[in-house]
């Protein structure tokens, strides 16, 4: 059957009538407001231990030769491939080509060898620093190659590569980058309100096409009160929180279907520390004394609203090659009650702790006090703020008798081999395990290694372990891409999109 052109122009009169009247679809918000409990002191995480500020930057601003990604894995980034020498001491990387900074400074092997010789330097500030100690030297034989010659087989030095604390760096504005960060990554800086926000806009240069955020736009609001955090996410002022600080009011946001809700795997490892170079608890016995008077459930309970799991040394469950060591010392008052009056402090023990201002650390202070009360021991709470003067009272000046904080580093029980860390900690047979374990050539080996560090650790006892931090989080349920998991403190954002 044939159609009139006047027939047609009906026809084509009635549809352009109907797609006039319909809605146009909107199409999905670009821009996110993600929240978070602390706010970092500064914006290079190759200058300052913080979680926080890998938090803001990593994979967002900065990215390094590799990456760890959402399973923990370690992938290619700015460098794409690398060969390993049979003897293991010399790494050849091969750098992707076409790389800017943000500033138009290329990325090249020179920029890859300021970025390490930076970290391992006399002057180093670098918050791993001793993972660095281990190159020998670097070279760049050319623009697209580095090479790294080491002083000794490091089995997990990829692995270190990956951190935060190994991103590449501008070299010609290096020293400005803490507060106007500048990397190659998929996300420019953009303003920071000290206080308020951090705001980062989309790299329309960035190097990696398929990787490209789909966000123009993210806010990073930092909001410390837990019922803030609550109302926030309730009204839509702040689109997501993936690190939700407060356990009691998750279950209000579980029951809301406007939102995705995720108890995910972190390695937050909550531990009290100890300065183990003075009285009293460069003393073993005390130090056990008061691993033994707590009940780890009941902390758990009280401080995390049950969320949570146990450790018994400075390892997670998701690690490999952990072991539940929860029952070295396991809760009994009466025996730390003996154990203290062994070391000459029955019912005379007094402590100060340091306790950051941090939810989770301060809960977990007063239940620790009223624990330690119960075994004759009088500890008082010094409210400390968190980071900047805990890091210049704890960290750095080691002022203090206990503290609490969650360590938050993968794979970190190396901070018990180093001779100046906090702790305060020596132990010869903690030093060559660790050693063995880092320059294994085999993983059964390396395992086996880091599986007497761990043992040596629960009975030893430098720190209390209490429990791991899981990850609660909270979206708008039309977001996508978060990681549910942390493998590595992060908000990587490359792979968050609204979907309407």
């Amino acid at each position: 059957m044939r159609i009139s052109r006047r027939h047609l122009a009906k026809l084509l009169g009635g549809a352009m009538l109907l797609t006039a009247v319909l809605p146009a679809q909107a199409a999905p918000r670009t821009d996110l407001v993600l929240g978070m409990t602390t706010e970092p002191a500064g914006l290079d995480p190759t200058v300052a231990a913080p979680v926080t500020i890998g938090q803001v930057t990593w994979q967002n601003v900065y990215e390094g030769l590799v990456r760890i990604d959402r399973d923990g894995k370690v992938q290619p980034q700015l460098a794409e491939s690398w060969t390993v020498s049979p003897d293991g001491l010399t790494y050849t990387f091969k750098l992707r080509s076409g790389v800017s900074f943000h500033d138009g400074e290329a990325f090249d092997s020179a920029a890859a060898k300021f970025t390490l010789d930076r970290a391992r330097g006399e002057a180093s500030v670098n918050p791993q620093k001793p993972f660095f100690a281990v190159i020998d030297s670097v070279d760049a034989p050319d623009a697209g190659t580095l090479t790294l010659r080491l002083k000794r087989p490091a089995s997990n030095l990829l692995y270190w590569l990956g951190w935060p604390a190994a991103v590449m760096v501008p070299p010609k504005a290096a020293d400005t980058i803490k507060t106007t960060p500048i990397g190659t990554g998929p996300f420019r800086f953009e303003s920071w309100a000290k206080g308020d926000r951090v705001v980062l806009k989309k790299n329309a240069d960035y190097w990696d096409k398929a990787g490209a955020a789909a966000l123009d736009q993210v806010t990073f609001r930092f909001i410390g009160d837990p019922q803030a955090q609550l109302a926030a996410v309730q009204s839509g002022d702040v689109d997501a929180f993936p690190l939700f600080a407060a356990p009691e009011l998750f279950t209000t946001l579980q029951s809301d279907k406007r939102f995705t809700t995720e108890v995910g795997k972190t390695e937050m490892k909550v531990v009290a520390g100890l300065n183990g170079a003075k009285k009293p608890f460069s003393d073993p016995r005390v130090r056990q004394a008061l691993m033994m008077a707590i009940d780890r459930n009941v902390l758990i309970e009280g401080a995390y609203s049950g969320f949570g799991t146990a450790i018994g040394s400075h390892y997670t469950p998701n690690d490999p090659g952990y072991q539940d060591l929860t029952s070295v010392y396991p809760y009994d008052p009466e025996k730390a009650k003996a154990l203290l009056a062994e070391a000459g402090y029955d019912g005379t023990l007094a402590f100060t702790i340091k306790a950051p201002q941090m939810p989770y650390a301060t809960r977990s202070a007063e239940i620790m006090q009223a624990m330690f009360a119960e075994v004759g021991v009088n500890m008082t709470i010094e409210p400390t703020e968190f980071p900047a003067r805990w890091v210049a009272d704890v960290f750095s000046g080691k002022n203090f008798d206990m503290t609490i904080v969650a360590h938050a580093e993968p794979m970190d029980v190396a901070i018990y081999s180093r001779p100046n860390y906090y702790f305060g900690y020596t132990n010869p047979a903690v030093d060559a395990a660790i050693s063995q374990a880092e320059q294994a050539t085999s993983e059964e080996d390396r395992l086996k290694s880091y599986g007497e560090v761990q043992s040596i650790l629960a009975k030893d006892v430098p720190a209390l372990y209490l429990f791991v931090l899981p990850k609660l989080a909270v979206w708008n349920a039309n977001l996508q891409g978060f990681w549910t998991n942390e493998p590595i403190p992060s908000n990587d954002l490359t792979e968050v999109r609204w979907t309407q």
